[in-house]
């Protein structure tokens, strides 16, 4: 609805990523900026700050520490991984919501994050109006994983490519220094999606990199992978570098990792972990040569020192997007990365139906993973080399990174 006039709410949710507080300045600048928008919060831990009334009054913020939330890793206001039942089985959360919106006059809702909390914001959506409660509800992408339908790529997932491949290039050369053999093993993030792990291959541009890269999309053989490892290192003394998704499963389905994942979270998923683990030691039962498992864990996603420039700026204006278009009466949908024709790199942003990003995967496309399942293709360098161009630079005390510091002060109720 246009020309709403009331208060906004802003919550983060899911993993958090080196430039999700970017989106959070964006969001948070231009709403102040909006005479329709008369109160900016931002909730405590997502959805459940929310249901519990933990939000804080963003107009009590210096504005020059809102700045500097484009340069803080993490999520500032605190994360969650909390899955709204369906209304028919359970009204409660949504009922609560409503009483909460109605109290704050809250026509503005937005909700930064990936796959699952665009299904939570989609049914807030659905939710508020079907009740009848004037509320614009926008999505701000967010997920290093990169598997958001409806969008070239996410916010977070180049400064996690520009790490991981980084990465790659200071590993191959340090697993190579010896005149002895060694199998290093890197794990990368990635649950069903294999768009990071895929940027390992940026290692081998400028010189000899990863050897050997698996991603989700393709079945694993573990009698091959011992095979292809072989290989390698009958050619390269005995030394061999692969990078594997943590989602990689077998050909049943199962994952690699899955025996290990005694916990699954708030969304059915496996917490999995420990692949390079248990891929270093078949590697060193089969083959008998000294190995190394590398696990990347939170560093892929909270190295803002290592942030694009491109993913930064773009991350900011999706926020600021989001605002704008709530403003202007859209409602139920997620700003989204449109890639520009032509030789030079632009994005455009755009706006898709919530309900095309909710519960939803991008897959990296079948023709870019190449080499029998162990690499990807030229089409894969092209697309991601643009998203990691330049370096963000954090301002620095001390010779430390200067983080935002917020006050965080909680709105009257």
């Amino acid at each position: 609805m246009k020309d709403l006039v009331g208060a906004m709410i802003f919550a983060q949710s899911g993993g958090p990523t080196s430039v999700i507080n970017a989106s959070a300045a964006g969001v948070f600048t231009e709403a102040l900026n909006q005479k329709n928008i008369t109160a900016v919060y931002g909730a405590a831990h997502g959805i459940k700050g929310i249901l519990t009334e933990q939000f804080y009054d963003m107009a009590q913020e210096d504005r020059e520490e809102l700045e500097l939330l484009k340069y803080t890793p993490s999520s500032a206001l605190g994360s969650v991984r909390y899955k709204l039942k369906d209304y028919d089985v359970d009204p409660t959360d949504y009922n609560r919501l409503l009483e909460v919106f109605k109290k704050y006059n809250i026509r503005y809702f937005f909700y930064n994050g990936g796959n699952d909390s665009m299904d939570t914001c989609n049914k807030i959506s659905k939710f508020m109006a079907q009740s009848g409660w004037d509320c614009n509800v926008m999505g701000v992408p967010k997920t290093i994983d990169n598997d958001l339908m409806g969008t070239d790529h996410c916010p977070g997932f180049a400064s996690a490519a520009k790490y991981i491949a980084t990465t790659a290039m200071e590993v191959a050369l340090d697993s190579r220094v010896y005149d002895t053999g060694l199998v290093c093993v890197m794990e990368v993030m990635g649950r069903n999606a294999g768009w990071l792990t895929a940027a390992t291959a940026l290692s081998n541009i400028q010189g000899k990199g990863v050897d050997l890269i698996y991603l989700p999309e393709t079945p694993f053989d573990m009698d091959k992978f011992v095979e292809d490892v072989k290989a390698v290192c009958a050619k390269n003394e005995n030394k061999c570098f692969v990078a594997v998704s943590e989602g990689i499963k077998f050909a049943d389905g199962s994952y690699v990792g899955e025996f290990k994942a005694s916990k699954t979270d708030l969304f059915g998923h496996a917490q999995l972990g420990g692949v390079c683990s248990i891929l270093a030691n078949v590697i060193k039962e089969k083959l008998g040569v000294k190995v190394r498992a590398i696990e990347l864990n939170l560093m892929q996603r909270c190295a803002a020192h290592l942030a694009s420039k491109v993913d930064v700026e773009e991350a900011f204006e999706a926020g600021r997007q989001a605002v704008i278009a709530a403003v202007n009466g859209y409602t139920d949908f997620m700003v989204a990365y449109e890639r520009s024709q032509g030789e030079k790199y632009e994005t455009v942003y755009k706006l898709v139906p919530l309900s095309i990003c909710a519960n939803t995967e991008k897959k990296v496309p079948a023709e870019w993973i190449t080499e029998n399942g162990t690499n990807v293709s030229k089409e894969y360098i092209d697309y991601v080399l643009p998203l990691i161009q330049g370096k963000w630079e954090t301002p620095k005390e001390n010779g430390l990174p200067r983080f935002a510091r917020l006050k965080k002060v909680l709105a009257a109720k």
